[in-house]
């Protein structure tokens, strides 16, 4: 069955747990559909894992576009959820609502963008024109020089509650979801009693609705790299390489093409 908004909408109802996971390509978005996942973010961490940058703020629109119809042609059942990049919506509502239509037309069914109480009147906007949207707070990679790094937030009360301030304002201006960054794990809890909408956790505890990571840190693809609140199934990176030294060797002496 098909993970719509509806579907989202009725787990969080039924207090069921959602999983989500950022794909990037053809091969993970069908292996992520094979095992069962409720979700795929085509997330601006691409601009990380596939580029290398130190940040998320180098990704065009064009380059979420490219691979968010990518993964959106490749699946049927998860929610296919993209990112809005840095400079692509900021600027005002209108601009905002340009770039969603942009990903909508190329598969994604939802598009989400970083940003608290500045966010509320494009939220507003873009919602009274069809286009559901998931709210980003906590930490936001796209503001990663104005708060001084990947930090964790809301760890002062008057931080706290700007937040739980920040979700209610976006979801009462028609967000859709709402995904907290590494955030205390009881402010998560807190916001996602609060809601009526289904909340995405990455780093924020076991209190949200859903949770999401980024595929490369669950495979263990990026050794040394991943957060400390990513949790590691597979030592990818170890059984790539050792296949890949089999293969060379095997060149070498000829065992291969035999």
């Amino acid at each position: 069955m098909s993970r719509t908004l509806a579907a989202w909408d009725k787990a969080k109802h039924e207090n069921r747990k959602m999983a989500m996971i950022t794909a990037y390509d053809v091969t993970a978005a069908r292996l992520a559909e094979a095992a069962g996942l409720d979700g795929l973010l085509i997330g601006d961490s691409l601009g990380m894992v596939f580029a290398g940058d130190p940040d998320t703020l180098r990704v065009s629109l064009e380059q979420m576009e490219y691979h968010t119809a990518i993964v959106a042609k490749a699946v049927t059942k998860p929610l296919v959820m993209a990112d809005l990049p840095f400079g692509s919506f900021e600027d005002s509502p209108a601009q905002a609502f340009s770039a969603c239509a942009r990903l909508l037309k190329a598969g994604a069914q939802i598009v989400k963008l970083e940003g608290g109480a500045t966010m509320v009147e494009t939220v507003a906007f873009l919602s009274r024109r069809a286009i559901p949207v998931c709210a980003h707070i906590g930490l936001t990679p796209q503001h990663v020089h104005q708060i001084g790094g990947f930090k964790r937030q809301g760890k002062t009360p008057e931080a706290a509650a700007q937040l739980l301030e920040d979700a209610q304002a976006l979801a009462d201006a028609g967000a859709r979801m709402l995904l907290m960054e590494a955030v205390p794990f009881e402010l998560a809890s807190q916001i996602t009693a609060k809601l009526s909408i289904p909340t995405i956790g990455i780093g924020a505890g076991p209190g949200a609705d859903a949770q999401v990571l980024v595929l490369h840190d669950v495979l263990g693809l990026t050794p040394g790299n991943a957060p400390s609140f990513a949790k590691t199934y597979l030592d990818g990176a170890g059984l790539i390489t050792t296949a890949l030294a089999n293969y060379v060797q095997e060149v070498r002496e000829g065992a291969f093409p035999a």
